[in-house]
């Protein structure tokens, strides 16, 4: 069963047994698609409403662009974990000769460089959903003005948590060029999305 297909009970459940997988990147996954969510009701309760009028239309392509960002958000959930598992499934392939054992180290840069990568696209979608709910600050239902701290609060805790699966998986490869690129882009996601979010809940400190 996919994990996106399992009700929230049974995803606790599985994310705190003895399995290894589900862990921290589809954790960091789910709190980005609860972020997007969020923005995404914000802006449900301001389209179409005659006090937002003016605002109609931005709210209305913030809704769109968040709608797309949160199903790629759920679809990742069980993306990162199936990443890891190829990582896992290494550890199972024979490794008697020298050619089992090159094929083994081959297979297990190329699992750690696809589980390094689905983390990194994860910081990546939730740094754009991070910058579309700072758009709606002040700029959307008032009442839901919490709902819009809330959702940038998951988004960054998704980004931090994307960002040290990136590094664990990163620690393991081997190929420097790959290390160097992603750990200096990784960290400019980092930055832009963490200071942004900042920037949005203290916004929404001041209008609540």
């Amino acid at each position: 069963m996919k994990l996106v297909d399992m009700n929230v009970a049974e995803f606790i459940s599985v994310l705190g047994s003895d399995a290894p997988a589900p862990g921290g990147g589809s954790a960091s996954a789910l709190a980005g698609s609860m972020g997007t969510a969020l923005t995404m009701m914000v802006m449900n309760l301001t389209v179409g409403k005659k006090k937002y009028e003016e605002y109609d239309s931005q709210s209305r392509e913030i809704l769109k662009k968040m709608t797309k960002l949160n199903k790629q958000l759920v679809a990742i959930i069980d993306r990162d974990t199936e990443a890891f598992e190829g990582v896992s499934a290494v550890f199972s392939m024979p490794k008697q000769t020298e050619e089992e054992k090159e094929k083994r180290r081959e297979a297990m840069q190329a699992a750690l460089k696809t589980a390094t990568l689905v983390p990194f696209e994860m910081m990546g979608i939730m740094v754009e959903a991070v910058n579309e709910t700072k758009k709606a600050v002040g700029k959307s239902n008032i009442n839901a003005a919490s709902d819009l701290g809330v959702a940038v609060l998951n988004l960054k805790s998704g980004i931090q948590g994307a960002w040290l699966n990136v590094l664990i998986n990163l620690s393991g490869v081997k190929d420097e060029e790959f290390v160097e690129q992603y750990r200096k882009e990784g960290q400019k996601r980092l930055d832009e999305g963490c200071k942004t979010a900042d920037e949005v809940y203290e916004e929404i400190l001041k209008i609540i």
